[in-house]
């Protein structure tokens, strides 16, 4: 029961955080209340829940990249491939050369190969951290979409180049070949994998539902057990987990847009999911912090690791691997910019200007989470000739000093360095959305009209009834649609739009209440009751 308990605290703290965050005057990020209750209930109950790393990228890694691969634009991420391709991967091993060189220089006592493990597992951004930063800092839709690509694939470049230095210095033996060609078996299959198994479920499910029919729970389940399969088929396979997780997810997207799916189907599965992103997200960060009361009862030997340093240089040494990784990334970015810039001009184009604070920004907010701890605490506790790992302790307290600073550094610093800078519209979502609205008026005015030419021929006697019907819904259609009518300016459109959207509402609100008076009074059924509320708060969702 012990478990079980530490379990339900976990759950409880993270239903907690969400409303601490509100109740302190502080604007202090929802991860840290949560890592702070983390730490609070492992000093209740005296123990957390430890992280066993294949446990760990199981349970909560799959479902949250899966979700991510899902829900992020793809358009976007091809838009911005040269850019997330250069940060995901060559930013990666930039970071690996640098940082580990960074680490050898200030602490000669661990060795370089340990040093080189530490800079590859505080390489790669967590997608949940940069959630977390991005709901209280406006970002931009372009820089979003580079993070969040850049976040979805630099998990495997950095674990892929923690696990050979990690071996090397278990070993004493490297080799860059084996190393290349395990890369690209590694990131290759784990794409192939994940995208290969998630098209072939899905061309299942269509041929069972074709001839069964549909049931919206069993597709909802099988959305929930298509991450951990394909994630647990790809590491079977030594290929890349995580990037199959990514992989399954845009596969299920493109699958998602055949549009086969009850309209029920998709209104429950994206509950559902937004309960388990809710959940698991504040779970990574309370875990996090059940991790700390461990990690400082290891700062003595940590300490000793480092050649004998006192403690406070420990944060210190933290605070410079945090600052050598964003410098890494700013050099990146500069450079990136200056090439695509000369790039624009051999071909004639005017480049984009690039102002110093978004390079900043984009420099800051390279936030490191639960992939980093979880990756470092799979190194090893002695090497192949049996003696101790190098700097074990001392590589687990810099990675976890690395989560705490970036995160802190990204909220102190981006909503200054994004304040008062003005955007420009985007005029391709501008068009992307005209069309859009184009598109389903079009062939919503079509279907209206050819529906009732139909039925008027089916049934002459009631052709006026369909084209008076018909003529009202297209009017309704078009003014939904933002049409002015003729001598309607767009402003009073407007105006009575808004008016008409409250209206609504308040009527909405009127009806579930004379719904659930039926229901208190017992003249109507329960589940009536609900399947009526539920269409009502289907419909106001949608007006709000």
């Amino acid at each position: 029961m012990g478990t079980f308990t530490v379990v339900v605290a976990m759950l409880v703290a993270v239903l907690l955080s969400g409303v601490i965050v509100r109740l302190i005057p502080l604007a202090i990020p929802l991860p840290f209340v949560q890592i702070a209750l983390g730490f609070l209930i492992a000093a209740v109950f005296q123990r957390g829940v430890l992280i066993e790393p294949e446990i760990f990228f199981l349970l909560f890694l799959p479902p949250l990249l899966f979700l991510d691969g899902w829900r992020v634009s793809k358009l976007a991420v091809l838009r911005e491939a040269s850019s997330i391709l250069q940060l995901a991967f060559g930013l990666v091993f930039l970071t690996v050369i640098g940082v580990g060189y960074l680490i050898h220089w200030m602490i000669p006592a661990v060795p370089l190969p340990v040093a080189f493990a530490i800079a590859a597992i505080v390489s790669p951004t967590d997608p949940v951290a940069v959630e977390a930063i991005s709901r209280r800092v406006y970002i931009p839709r372009r820089m979003m979409a580079i993070l969040e690509g850049e976040a979805l694939f630099n998990d495997a470049s950095g674990l892929v180049a923690f696990r050979f230095a990690v071996a090397a210095a278990a070993t004493g033996s490297f080799s860059l070949p084996q190393a290349t060609l395990s890369f690209f078996w590694v990131s290759i299959a784990g794409l192939g994998i994940g995208a290969g198994l998630t098209w072939l479920i899905m061309q299942v499910r269509t041929f069972v539902t074709r001839r069964l029919g549909e049931e919206p729970g069993s597709e909802v389940l099988l959305s929930l057990l298509t991450p951990f399969f394909v994630y647990f088929v790809a590491e079977h396979a030594n290929a890349s987990g995580i990037l199959a997780a990514v992989a399954a997810g845009v596969m299920m997207s493109y699958s998602e847009l055949s549009g086969r799916a009850l309209a029920a189907t998709r209104v429950e599965r994206r509950a559902v999911w937004d309960m388990v992103q809710f959940t698991l997200n504040g779970m990574i960060f309370v875990l996090l912090g059940e991790q700390f009361p461990t990690i400082l009862a290891g700062l003595s030997r940590a300490a000793g690791e480092a050649g004998g340093q006192p403690l406070y240089w420990l944060p210190v040494y933290g605070l410079a691997v945090c600052l050598g990784l964003v410098l890494c990334r700013l050099l990146w970015v500069t450079v990136s910019l200056k090439l695509s810039a000369m790039k624009a001009r051999r071909r004639g184009a005017q480049p984009p200007e690039v102002g110093l604070r978004v390079i900043l920004a984009v420099s800051v907010a390279g936030v490191r989470g639960a992939v980093t701890l979880a990756g470092v605490m799979t190194l090893p506790f002695a090497l192949d000739s049996g003696a101790p790992f190098p700097a074990r302790d001392l590589a687990v307290s810099l990675a976890a000093m690395v989560i705490v600073f970036s995160l802190l550094l990204a909220s102190l610093t981006l909503p200054s360095l994004m304040r008062g800078l003005h955007f420009p519209a985007n005029s391709r979502v501008q068009r992307e959305a005209s069309l859009a609205q184009e598109a389903m008026l079009q062939a919503a005015l079509e279907s209206v009209a050819a529906g009732a030419k139909r039925r008027a021929a089916e049934q002459p006697d009631q052709a006026a009834v369909y084209l008076e019907v018909a003529d009202s819904l297209t009017a309704t259609l078009r003014r939904q649609a933002g049409e002015s009518p003729d001598g309607v300016s767009a402003e009073k459109l407007a105006k009575q739009a808004a008016i008409e959207r409250q209206l609504r509402l308040e009527a909405i609100a009127a009806s579930r209440e004379a719904v659930f008076h039926l229901a208190r009074t017992h003249r109507i059924s329960d589940s009536l009751a609900r399947e009526q509320v539920r269409l009502l708060d289907l419909h106001e969702a949608h007006l709000r």
